[in-house]
């Protein structure tokens, strides 16, 4: 069981994307809850407002299904949770499962959380290799919540590829938003 990383204050996953090093891709796949409040759903969880979110509506565990229409290279999930706003409704133990689809998942990693306020990133390298995971399906189960709630609440989750060098050759990281807005050929 690991600890979840927790970025510095105010630090923000958009920050890595920036660098060039890696993209989101949660855009690319297809979303499921187990449950959701109404008003409360998919569209919350990815709204890019921390102000919303996801509340579920039902018995744990809590479920987010992402999966993928081909194999997909993941390096990184990342969660925010604020504990001072959801308090019971914070999770606290989270396990990130893998797999071809449902019936094949595999967790790879299992959180606690304690407290969490702000961005959790959460590696999805694999233990032997170092390298990324090549997945159809992930799976984020929330196992518990703190103060023993019921539901829970997630405000937050980003996916993570690395960015593949150039074939063409050697170029320099593109880090600014005025190079990156020129740096494919359409």
């Amino acid at each position: 069981m690991a600890t979840a990383s927790k970025t510095p204050p105010g630090a923000d996953p958009k920050q890595l994307e920036r660098t060039g090093t890696v993209r989101e891709i949660g855009s690319q796949a297809v979303w499921s809850l187990s449950s959701c409040k109404p008003g409360f759903g998919v569209d919350q969880l990815r709204d890019d407002n921390l102000e919303t979110y996801w509340q579920s509506d039902g018995s744990q565990p809590h479920l987010v299904n992402i999966q993928f229409r081909r194999r997909t290279t993941v390096k990184m999930l990342c969660i925010y949770a604020d504990y001072k706003s959801d308090e019971s409704y914070t999770p606290s133990k989270i396990s990130v499962r893998v797999g071809n689809n449902f019936h094949n998942l595999q967790e790879i990693r299992q959180l606690e959380m304690v407290e969490p306020s702000g961005w959790i990133h959460i590696s999805l390298l694999n233990q032997r290799t170092n390298e990324p995971i090549s997945t159809f399906m992930i799976q984020i189960a929330v196992l518990a919540n703190h103060q023993n709630g019921r539901d829970t609440h997630m405000r937050q989750i980003k996916v993570y590829t690395p960015v593949e060098e150039s074939s063409i050759g050697k170029f320099p990281r593109c880090t600014t938003v005025d190079f990156m807005m020129y740096r494919t050929i359409r």
